[in-house]
C-alpha cells in the first residue's frame, strides 16, 4: 500500500464512482465532486468525502484526479483548479489531446501540473482495477502520480506532453470499433451459412481474426444476448469523432474509421445513444435477416 495522501475526484459517473472507491480501499482520504447529488450521496456511504464544488475539493486535495464527459468540461475544471491550492490535476477522461493540452496551459499558468491518463477497459475493468491507463506527463509527475494510478490497474508511459496519451487512447478506441464492425458482419455471415456462433468464436480466437470482439465483446455480449458491455454508443461516437478530428487535423486519411463512424450513427439513431455499443451487431443482424447466438 502507498503511503496515505490527501486526494481528490471530480466526476462521479460510471467510471469515476468504480475508480474513487479504490483510492478509499487503498488508504487515501478522498474528498470527491459531482455535479449528481445522489452520486456524492453514494460516494459518502462508501467512506468518502463529498464535496460541494470544483473549488472546495481542489483547496483540501493535493492531487486531483478527475473523469468527465467532453473536452470542454476538462478545460472548464481545470481553470477552476487552477485558482486553488492542488499542485496536480489527472485527468482520466478521453477527450481528446487539444483539450489535455489547453487544460495542461491553464494549470501551467498557475504553476501547477497536468497528467494525461485517459483510462481502457471499461467499467468491469474499473471495478476490478483491471484497466490499461495510459500516461503522459513530465518525468517528475510520472513518478509522483503512476503509484496512485496503479490502484486503477496497469499504467503505460507513451510520453511526456500533455496530448499524446489522448491520442493513443483515440487510437486504440477507433480500432476497438473498427474490429466490433468487422466482426459483426463476418459473425453474421457464418450464422446464415450454418456455422454455430460459438465454435466460430472459437476457431477465430485461436486464428489470426481474432480481435478484441471476438476475445471479449461477442463472447460476454452479443452471443448472451445480452448486449451490456458496459459502454454507450454515444460515448464511442464521441471518442471517434474526436480520432477523425485528429487525424484529419494531422493529414492522416482513416477510410475505415469513417466507416466505423456510419455503423455507430446508425447504431444510435436506431437504439438510441445509451444503447451498448455492442447493439451495432444487431444493425448488421437486421441487414443480415439473422441472429447471432
Amino acid at each position: 500500500m502507498t503511503q496515505s495522501r490527501n486526494l481528490g475526484f471530480i466526476g462521479l459517473g460510471s467510471m469515476g464512482s468504480a475508480m474513487a472507491p479504490r483510492l478509499l480501499k487503498n488508504g487515501h482520504v478522498v474528498i470527491a465532486y459531482d455535479i449528481d447529488g445522489a452520486a456524492r450521496e453514494d460516494f459518502a456511504a462508501a467512506g468518502g468525502v463529498a464535496g460541494e464544488s470544483v473549488a472546495e475539493v481542489g483547496d483540501r486535495s493535493e492531487i486531483v484526479f478527475t473523469s468527465l464527459p467532453s473536452p470542454q468540461i476538462v478545460r472548464d475544471v481545470a481553470a477552476e483548479l487552477a485558482e486553488t491550492r492542488v499542485r496536480i490535476m489527472v485527468d482520466l477522461s478521453t477527450v481528446g489531446s487539444r483539450a489535455s493540452m489547453d487544460a495542461a496551459v491553464a494549470l501551467a499558468d498557475r504553476d501547477k501540473a497536468f497528467a494525461d491518463a485517459p483510462v481502457s477497459g471499461g467499467r468491469a475493468g474499473a471495478l476490478a482495477g483491471k484497466l490499461t491507463l495510459m500516461l503522459a506527463a513530465l518525468p517528475a509527475v510520472q513518478e509522483e502520480v503512476t503509484p496512485l494510478l496503479s490502484h486503477f490497474g496497469k499504467v503505460i508511459p507513451v510520453g511526456a506532453q500533455p496530448g499524446q496519451a489522448q491520442t493513443m487512447k483515440l487510437i486504440n478506441n477507433i480500432m476497438s470499433v473498427v474490429a466490433l464492425a468487422a466482426t459483426s458482419e463476418g459473425m453474421a455471415m457464418g450464422v446464415k451459412a450454418g456455422l454455430d456462433p460459438r465454435v466460430m468464436l472459437d476457431v477465430l480466437n485461436v486464428s489470426s481474426g481474432q480481435n478484441s470482439a471476438t476475445k471479449d465483446k461477442f463472447p460476454r455480449a452479443v452471443v448472451p444476448r445480452t448486449f451490456d458491455f458496459g459502454f454507450a454508443t454515444g460515448l464511442s461516437l464521441k471518442d471517434v469523432r474526436l480520432c477523425l478530428d485528429e487525424a484529419q487535423a494531422l493529414g492522416v486519411p482513416m477510410m475505415l474509421g469513417n466507416l466505423a463512424k456510419t455503423m455507430l450513427d446508425i447504431t444510435a439513431a436506431q437504439f438510441g445513444p445509451d444503447a451498448d455499443f455492442t447493439m451495432m451487431a444487431r444493425v448488421v443482424e437486421q441487414w443480415a435477416g439473422v441472429e447471432i447466438g
